[in-house]
């Protein structure tokens, strides 16, 4: 089952049920306005959703053309978002870059940081940003959608609350990061608003390609038009989805609705050095920093620079036919005001 929220005149949107193609839709207004209330009440909604799904993909109602453009972010207000980084080849990766080595426990335990769950955008909005001074980047990430979380929520039981998926981009103001973190107190303005594909979609959508609470398609960026990554965003994911979501749970209740980010998908090369860029046979990147740390690792300094205004990127994951999964994140940074 596909959903995505579409603009209207109410700041949550309307929930719209999507077939597989991505080319139709059909309002289901008939059983819940919004993905808020549908992922509060999902053993009542999801099945009737589920139903409307079928009738739509095997032709049985007929549906308006779906335009990726209008959608919000599926979830437009979220309980909470938070982002783990489960990929700990780039957590390795900043760390050697400043000449610093990784502890141990961070193979053991996830990071995670609360963001702004409300600043969420839709596929094509633009990304509005004060200064091209904030060092601003794109991050492709997968995120689950989890059903109401008990406190203390083990790995296992917190497989069966993941309700859907969606793809997005957590931009981040990379010149930012070194003052707050060295506060002391984690990322608040670095984080910008984040941006989400149009389409959130039941983890049975993947098939096969959903195994062990990863997700193993390729994470597909194109920054300006060029390539960029190509991470497969099953390989190298130190921590699945249940036990990021456990994580989130360990200390209090989480309500229905959070929604909870893999962080960069990260992949070292075959022979297990730092990826290469797409140019010159590699994977790529999920994001620019990533590669200005190779970059300083290997030259001593960077040589890439960040987004700057009228940049645009593309983020997307493909079936084996070529066909879009969850829509693709398409947006320009924007200069505010």
């Amino acid at each position: 089952m596909k959903l995505a929220t579409l603009k209207n005149d109410t700041r949550y949107g309307e929930l719209v049920v999507v077939s597989r193609d991505l080319k139709k839709y059909i309002s289901a207004s008939s059983i819940v306005g919004t993905m808020r209330e549908a992922i509060d009440h999902w053993d009542v909604h999801a099945p009737q959703l589920q139903a409307l799904s079928d009738q739509l993909n095997d032709g049985d109602v007929a549906g308006k053309d779906f335009d990726p453009t209008q959608a919000m972010a599926p979830l437009p207000n979220p309980s909470q978002w938070a982002d783990g980084s489960a990929y700990v080849n780039h957590v390795e990766l900043v760390r050697k870059a400043r000449g610093a080595e990784l502890p141990e426990s961070f193979w053991e335990d996830p990071l995670m940081y609360m963001g702004a769950p409300d600043a969420m955008l839709g596929a094509h909005d633009d990304v509005e940003v004060g200064s091209e001074d904030w060092g601003i980047d794109m991050e492709a990430e997968i995120g689950v959608i989890c059903d109401d979380l008990e406190m203390g929520l083990s790995s296992e039981a917190a497989a069966d609350k993941i309700k859907l998926l969606v793809l997005l981009n957590d931009v981040s103001y990379r010149a930012l990061i070194p003052g707050e973190l060295a506060k002391g107190f984690g990322f608040f303005q670095s984080k910008g608003a984040t941006a989400f594909a149009p389409v959130a979609i039941t983890p049975d959508e993947l098939g096969e390609h959903w195994q062990d609470g990863k997700v193993h398609r390729d994470m597909l960026v194109h920054y300006n038009g060029d390539a960029f990554g190509k991470a497969n965003a099953g390989v190298d994911m130190t921590f699945n989805f249940p036990k990021l979501v456990s994580h989130a749970a360990k200390t209090r209740h989480v309500a229905a609705g959070a929604i909870i980010g893999s962080g960069t998908v990260s992949n070292k090369d075959s022979d297990g050095t730092p990826g290469k860029p797409v140019k010159e046979g590699g994977l790529g990147y999920s994001c620019i920093a990533e590669i200005r740390m190779i970059e300083t690792i290997d030259e001593g300094k960077p040589s890439t620079a960040f987004m700057k205004f009228g940049d645009q990127v593309r983020i997307e994951m493909k079936n084996d036919d070529g066909s879009s999964i969850f829509g693709a994140v398409d947006q320009k940074i924007v200069k505010f005001g």
